[in-house]
Protein backbone atom coordinates (compact mmCIF):
# COMPACT_ATOMS: atom_id res chain seq x y z
CA UNK A 1 0.00 0.00 0.00
CA UNK A 2 1.71 3.49 -0.99
CA UNK A 3 1.01 6.49 1.97
CA UNK A 4 -0.32 9.20 0.77
CA UNK A 5 1.38 12.01 1.97
CA UNK A 6 0.62 16.15 1.90
CA UNK A 7 3.69 18.37 2.51
CA UNK A 8 2.98 21.27 4.76
CA UNK A 9 5.78 24.29 4.50
CA UNK A 10 6.25 27.67 3.24
CA UNK A 11 9.73 27.02 2.36
CA UNK A 12 9.66 26.04 -1.28
CA UNK A 13 13.31 24.54 -1.38
CA UNK A 14 12.84 22.56 1.64
CA UNK A 15 9.39 20.92 -0.15
CA UNK A 16 11.38 20.40 -2.85
CA UNK A 17 14.04 18.27 -1.91
CA UNK A 18 11.83 16.50 0.59
CA UNK A 19 9.53 15.56 -2.36
CA UNK A 20 11.90 14.31 -4.37
CA UNK A 21 13.61 12.03 -1.54
CA UNK A 22 9.91 10.55 -0.42
CA UNK A 23 8.79 10.16 -4.01
CA UNK A 24 11.84 8.09 -4.60
CA UNK A 25 10.86 5.38 -2.00
CA UNK A 26 8.13 2.78 -3.43
CA UNK A 27 5.68 2.71 -0.66
CA UNK A 28 5.67 6.80 -0.25
CA UNK A 29 3.75 9.73 -2.66
CA UNK A 30 3.65 13.14 -1.88
CA UNK A 31 -0.33 14.34 -3.54
CA UNK A 32 -0.08 17.78 -2.26
CA UNK A 33 1.85 20.88 -1.16
CA UNK A 34 0.91 23.64 0.75
CA UNK A 35 2.55 27.45 1.85
CA UNK A 36 0.69 28.12 4.66
CA UNK A 37 -2.21 26.66 7.40
CA UNK A 38 -4.93 27.73 5.35
CA UNK A 39 -4.05 25.81 2.46
CA UNK A 40 -3.27 22.37 4.42
CA UNK A 41 -6.46 22.26 5.53
CA UNK A 42 -8.16 23.12 2.07
CA UNK A 43 -5.68 20.29 0.64
CA UNK A 44 -6.38 17.54 3.44
CA UNK A 45 -10.45 18.26 2.83
CA UNK A 46 -9.81 17.93 -1.24
CA UNK A 47 -7.55 14.90 -1.49
CA UNK A 48 -7.66 13.06 1.66
CA UNK A 49 -4.09 11.70 2.97
CA UNK A 50 -3.07 9.53 4.71
CA UNK A 51 0.09 11.25 6.57
CA UNK A 52 0.53 15.24 6.75
CA UNK A 53 3.65 16.64 7.21
CA UNK A 54 3.46 20.07 8.79
CA UNK A 55 5.60 22.78 10.08
CA UNK A 56 5.14 25.09 13.03
CA UNK A 57 5.67 28.52 11.38
CA UNK A 58 3.84 29.33 8.42
CA UNK A 59 2.22 32.37 6.93
CA UNK A 60 -1.94 32.79 7.62
CA UNK A 61 -2.26 29.83 9.82
CA UNK A 62 0.37 28.50 11.91
CA UNK A 63 1.15 25.00 11.95
CA UNK A 64 -0.26 24.84 15.70
CA UNK A 65 -3.28 25.92 14.40
CA UNK A 66 -3.70 23.91 11.27
CA UNK A 67 -3.16 20.59 13.56
CA UNK A 68 -6.16 21.92 16.07
CA UNK A 69 -8.39 22.24 13.12
CA UNK A 70 -7.77 19.40 11.22
CA UNK A 71 -7.56 16.63 13.73
CA UNK A 72 -11.09 18.32 15.46
CA UNK A 73 -12.36 17.75 11.88
CA UNK A 74 -10.48 14.54 11.33
CA UNK A 75 -9.37 12.44 14.33
CA UNK A 76 -7.98 9.70 12.24
CA UNK A 77 -5.43 11.80 10.14
CA UNK A 78 -1.74 11.44 11.02
CA UNK A 79 0.08 14.86 11.45
CA UNK A 80 3.95 14.83 11.69
CA UNK A 81 5.30 17.76 13.02
CA UNK A 82 8.96 18.80 11.12
CA UNK A 83 10.02 21.69 12.17
CA UNK A 84 13.26 23.40 13.62
CA UNK A 85 11.54 25.04 16.81
CA UNK A 86 12.14 22.52 19.63
CA UNK A 87 10.17 24.43 22.42
CA UNK A 88 8.45 22.58 24.69
CA UNK A 89 4.96 24.80 24.30
CA UNK A 90 5.08 23.96 20.94
CA UNK A 91 5.81 20.48 21.33
CA UNK A 92 3.07 20.33 24.04
CA UNK A 93 0.35 21.82 22.18
CA UNK A 94 0.46 20.06 18.94
CA UNK A 95 1.04 16.22 20.49
CA UNK A 96 -2.17 17.35 22.35
CA UNK A 97 -4.07 18.67 20.08
CA UNK A 98 -3.55 15.15 18.12
CA UNK A 99 -0.32 15.36 16.33
CA UNK A 100 1.39 11.61 16.31
CA UNK A 101 4.59 12.65 15.84
CA UNK A 102 7.12 15.89 16.33
CA UNK A 103 10.77 15.77 14.39
CA UNK A 104 13.14 18.70 14.43
CA UNK A 105 14.65 19.78 10.61
CA UNK A 106 18.11 18.44 11.03
CA UNK A 107 16.63 14.84 11.12
CA UNK A 108 18.15 12.59 9.17
CA UNK A 109 16.36 12.58 5.62
CA UNK A 110 16.14 8.27 6.77
CA UNK A 111 14.68 8.82 10.42
CA UNK A 112 11.58 11.23 8.54
CA UNK A 113 10.89 8.22 6.15
CA UNK A 114 11.06 6.30 9.03
CA UNK A 115 8.36 8.35 10.94
CA UNK A 116 6.05 8.79 8.28
CA UNK A 117 5.72 4.59 8.55
CA UNK A 118 5.45 4.53 11.92
CA UNK A 119 3.05 6.73 12.41
CA UNK A 120 0.89 5.26 9.83
CA UNK A 121 1.27 2.08 11.94
CA UNK A 122 -0.14 3.81 14.66
CA UNK A 123 3.20 4.61 16.42
CA UNK A 124 4.15 8.02 17.47
CA UNK A 125 7.49 9.57 16.65
CA UNK A 126 9.90 11.96 19.42
CA UNK A 127 13.12 13.65 18.11
CA UNK A 128 15.35 12.69 20.91
CA UNK A 129 16.51 15.69 21.77
CA UNK A 130 12.64 16.29 22.54
CA UNK A 131 12.37 13.06 24.51
CA UNK A 132 14.98 14.49 26.93
CA UNK A 133 13.71 17.47 27.30
CA UNK A 134 9.84 15.93 28.02
CA UNK A 135 11.25 13.67 30.33
CA UNK A 136 13.74 16.70 32.01
CA UNK A 137 10.90 19.18 32.25
CA UNK A 138 8.66 16.69 34.20
CA UNK A 139 11.76 15.11 36.86
CA UNK A 140 10.21 17.07 39.49
CA UNK A 141 6.83 16.54 39.74
CA UNK A 142 5.61 13.64 42.11
CA UNK A 143 3.53 10.42 41.06
CA UNK A 144 -0.46 11.38 41.31
CA UNK A 145 -1.93 9.31 43.31
CA UNK A 146 -4.92 6.97 42.62
CA UNK A 147 -3.85 5.30 39.42
CA UNK A 148 -5.71 3.17 38.42
CA UNK A 149 -4.25 1.32 35.36
CA UNK A 150 -4.38 -2.58 35.55
CA UNK A 151 -1.27 -4.49 35.14
CA UNK A 152 -1.54 -5.49 31.47
CA UNK A 153 -3.00 -1.66 30.94
CA UNK A 154 0.26 -0.41 32.68
CA UNK A 155 2.29 -2.37 29.93
CA UNK A 156 0.61 -1.60 27.17
CA UNK A 157 0.69 2.42 28.04
CA UNK A 158 4.39 1.49 28.39
CA UNK A 159 4.50 0.27 24.54
CA UNK A 160 2.49 3.13 23.19
CA UNK A 161 5.41 5.65 25.31
CA UNK A 162 7.80 3.52 23.08
CA UNK A 163 6.15 4.14 20.07
CA UNK A 164 5.46 0.86 19.19
CA UNK A 165 2.11 0.02 16.50
CA UNK A 166 -0.68 -2.33 17.55
CA UNK A 167 0.61 -5.20 15.79
CA UNK A 168 3.70 -4.89 17.37
CA UNK A 169 2.50 -4.66 21.17
CA UNK A 170 0.21 -7.81 20.16
CA UNK A 171 3.54 -9.47 19.61
CA UNK A 172 5.12 -8.31 22.31
CA UNK A 173 2.55 -9.16 24.84
CA UNK A 174 1.33 -12.41 22.78
CA UNK A 175 -2.31 -10.98 23.28
CA UNK A 176 -5.12 -10.23 20.02
CA UNK A 177 -4.81 -6.86 18.37
CA UNK A 178 -8.32 -6.66 19.27
CA UNK A 179 -7.36 -7.31 22.90
CA UNK A 180 -5.06 -4.41 22.51
CA UNK A 181 -7.29 -1.96 21.21
CA UNK A 182 -9.71 -3.03 24.23
CA UNK A 183 -6.99 -2.21 26.76
CA UNK A 184 -5.69 1.21 24.60
CA UNK A 185 -9.65 2.09 24.87
CA UNK A 186 -9.71 1.46 28.59
CA UNK A 187 -6.46 3.48 28.87
CA UNK A 188 -7.88 6.60 27.51
CA UNK A 189 -11.00 6.20 29.27
CA UNK A 190 -8.46 6.17 32.69
CA UNK A 191 -6.45 8.84 31.74
CA UNK A 192 -8.98 11.21 30.25
CA UNK A 193 -7.57 11.23 27.25
CA UNK A 194 -8.77 10.87 23.39
CA UNK A 195 -5.57 9.60 21.64
CA UNK A 196 -2.56 7.96 21.11
CA UNK A 197 -0.43 11.23 21.20
CA UNK A 198 -2.25 12.24 24.71
CA UNK A 199 -1.91 9.08 26.11
CA UNK A 200 1.88 9.42 25.74
CA UNK A 201 2.13 12.66 26.86
CA UNK A 202 -0.18 12.04 29.96
CA UNK A 203 2.24 8.88 31.21
CA UNK A 204 5.15 11.07 30.93
CA UNK A 205 3.70 14.78 32.39
CA UNK A 206 2.35 12.42 35.40
CA UNK A 207 5.24 9.60 35.57
CA UNK A 208 3.06 6.99 35.17
CA UNK A 209 5.49 5.12 33.22
CA UNK A 210 9.28 4.42 33.91
CA UNK A 211 11.40 4.31 30.73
Amino acid sequence: MTIQVVLCDDHTILRDGLRNLLNSEDDLEVIGEAGDGKQAIELVERLQPDVVIMDINMPELSGVEAVERLIAKHPKLRILILTMFGQEEYLFRTMQAGACGYLLKDSPVSDVIQAIRTVMKGGSVLHPELTDKLFASFREKEKPEGEKLSPREHEVLTTLVKGLSNKEIAERLFISETTVKLHISNIYRKLGVKSRSQAIMHAVKEKLIVI
